[in-house]
């Protein structure tokens, strides 16, 4: 995951890209608009933590801006405006979620994740992640342009992990929502074997286990 953090006071920049990296996001800190109109032509990000108090635009033209270009990528008002009418200016003017100062960090990761969850949903009935694309309408994976023949199972398996990327799933929701079976206990090592074979299939590094329990694609 790559966010673009725009917020003129260095010293939160700082404190934000901090606490992302504890987090294991890697950002990247602006502080003017002619900066990031530039770094979003020339590169891809995952979210946009946009602060409304920038020296060089109108604070409602940073979001036209950024929805006028072909990226579809979340945005995430951080703001001291904190009444109604600023909220939904905000909102009008192309911003997915908005959040006011002083904040918590946990809310602010949890808004994060929220976002880009539902972006990948929202997005297409194709999915691209890594060299993999998911077409969840015709239920195909291509990797490097070519199918990959997946059994069904297999195939809702991946679905499940990519729509909730950067979530951490366990073996009990993956039995729940993707075998449709409760019994944790005698079920648990199937799920090991059906992550085994998309690993071997798509990629060994695509899919992390985390002690023995847990499953997150990043």
């Amino acid at each position: 995951m790559k966010i673009l953090i725009v917020e003129d006071n260095e010293i939160l920049s700082q404190n934000i890209a901090t606490y992302l990296k504890l987090e294991n996001i890697q950002s990247k800190q602006l502080f003017e608009w002619g900066q990031v109109n530039y770094e979003l032509t020339m590169n891809n990000y995952d979210l946009v933590i946009l602060d409304l108090w920038l020296p060089d635009i109108d604070w409602l033209d940073i979001c036209k801006k950024i929805r006028g270009s072909e990226k579809n990528i979340p945005i995430l008002m951080l703001t001291a405006r904190n009444t109604t009418q600023d909220k939904i200016s905000g909102f009008q003017s192309g911003s997915d979620d908005y959040l006011t100062k002083p904040f918590d960090y946990e809310e602010l990761l949890m808004r994060i994740h929220a976002l880009i969850r539902r972006n990948f949903t929202v997005k297409s009935n194709k999915i691209n992640i890594w060299d993999i694309e998911l077409n969840i309408a015709d239920k195909k994976v291509s990797l490097q342009w070519e199918e990959v023949h997946l059994s069904n199972l297999e195939i809702d398996l991946i679905i499940y992990l990519v729509q909730n990327k950067w979530k951490v799933i366990s073996k009990e929701e993956l039995l729940e929502k993707v075998w449709w079976e409760y019994d944790a206990y005698s079920m648990s090592r199937t799920v090991d074997v059906y992550i085994w074979y998309l690993r071997k299939k798509l990629g060994k590094d695509l899919i992390e286990t985390i002690r023995g329990q847990w499953y997150l694609i990043r």
